[in-house]
């Protein structure tokens, strides 16, 4: 890790007329205000994403060949010390494309540490969140405490992206980003030492 960490903000959402690309630009200008973290955007519906893996396991096989249009999305993984996925619910849980992003990498996720930010109607994501928490305790990823959640987004954002009350997603944001950096401060230098 350079003396300020990578933060990569994911968008798994990959359907026609998706909000995500929208809650991922509000937290990405967050995380710039914070000023802790150098900052990217991954987005991927611009991934090559094939749902049939590799025939052999990511544990076995830690850096399978992947598909060419795979490789920013890998490269970006690899150079963050921090992610955090922006995620709609998808009949309670996440969505297939980031699934198979997280299937078709391993080292990439292990001891990294990982935030989330939900959007949907009633629960704001929560349901995501919840089983991606599961699915990054099995990679040796670190997911922090806090989070942001958007429940009923289409009715907080306006049409340009704003928020009407943004006070207390941007508290939200804050606190989640310094749990951030603290954990990816110390994994990163553990991960040095290792």
């Amino acid at each position: 890790m350079t003396s300020t960490p990578r933060l990569a903000v994911l968008i798994a959402s990959v359907r026609n007329g998706r909000f995500g690309p929208v809650v991922a630009n509000w937290f990405a200008e967050q995380a710039r205000k914070h000023g802790e973290f150098d900052v990217d955007v991954i987005d991927l519906a611009e991934a090559d994403l094939p749902l049939a893996l590799p025939a052999t396991s990511p544990r076995i096989e830690p850096n399978p060949t992947r598909p060419a249009g795979m490789s920013a999305l890998t490269r970006g993984l690899e150079q963050a010390d921090a992610i955090v996925v922006v995620t709609p619910d998808i009949n309670r849980s996440y969505p297939a494309s980031l699934k198979s992003a997280i299937d078709w990498h391993f080292t990439q996720w292990d001891r990294k540490t990982i935030g989330f930010v939900g959007y949907s109607g009633m629960s704001g994501g929560l349901f995501a969140i919840d089983h991606l928490r599961e699915v990054f305790n099995e990679l040796n990823a670190h997911t922090v405490r806090e989070y942001v959640s958007f429940p009923r987004y289409y009715l907080l954002f306006d049409a340009d992206g704003k928020l009407a009350e943004p006070a207390e997603p941007e508290e939200a944001a804050a606190a989640m980003l310094d749990q951030l950096h603290w954990w990816a401060s110390a994994l990163a230098a553990a991960r040095v030492a290792d």
